[in-house]
């Protein structure tokens, strides 16, 4: 128990902060055409912000129901990694089922708090880390389908440029200190540009336009700076 409320008030920041963008969320989810319960359903079935923008928007255009697979894999191939890197750090009594009910709320903090954790990260702990955000991402999403409409426009316009405030703070400090990223980051956004402006490229819907954005930028920068492999521990100079 003591493990269980330990992961609660842990969890406590990253549960305010999802409901504000999940508040977000939800108005955006009803702009697109979605009726509240379905913008709540989307929420309460997943835990990814950038999934769930980026799928309303390939609902709202029609997208193909590959362009929605091809987006979310994506999108969310992080969490795999996150998974796989979080095992290595439970302990022994965090069992197979167990993972796969918790696994569906690891995100981008709930990995960082877990992981900079003393120790070994026990089911308790990892599942009381989880109820506020689950809780401020699931309410947050309803309040905001149904307040949407209630709302002043002037509110709702300016709670609708939450979700990319959010994003630039995520960016912009890494851009700052790594000039290799912001080469990257600019490399998107050029593509992004040439993708809506060109005449040729612009009816490529946005549902693919994400993915060649994503995987050519990431793919230059991958091959032009490459990730030195650190050296191994105890090697022998020759």
């Amino acid at each position: 128990m003591k493990e269980f409320l330990q992961g609660i008030r842990d969890g406590s920041a990253i549960g305010i902060g999802y409901l504000s963008v999940s508040f977000t969320f939800g108005i955006a989810a009803v702009s697109c055409g979605l009726d509240w319960w379905q913008a709540f359903m989307v929420s309460f079935m997943n835990l990814t912000s950038a999934g769930q923008f980026a799928g309303i928007t390939i609902m709202a255009s029609v997208g193909t129901y590959f362009e929605m697979a091809a987006s979310q894999f994506i999108i969310n191939l992080r969490y795999a990694l996150m998974s796989i890197s979080l095992s290595q750090k439970v302990d022994r009594q965090f069992t197979f089922p167990k993972k796969l009910v918790l696994g569906f709320a690891v995100t981008d903090e709930i990995f960082a708090v877990a992981m900079s954790r003393q120790g070994e990260v026990g089911s308790a702990y990892f599942a009381g880390l989880t109820v506020l955000p689950l809780l401020g991402w699931n309410l947050g999403t309803l309040a905001g389908a149904v307040l949407g409409d209630i709302l002043p426009g002037n509110i709702v316009s300016a709670l609708g440029l939450a979700i990319y405030g959010m994003f630039i703070a995520i960016v912009v400090p890494v851009v700052k200190e790594d000039k290799h990223m912001r080469l990257v980051v600019l490399l998107a956004l050029l593509l992004s540009f040439c993708l809506y402006y060109l005449p040729g490229l612009k009816k490529i819907s946005s549902g693919f336009a994400i993915i060649l954005c994503s995987v050519a930028a990431s793919a230059v920068g991958a091959w032009l700076f490459p990730v030195e492999e650190e050296a191994q521990e105890g090697d022998v100079n020759g």
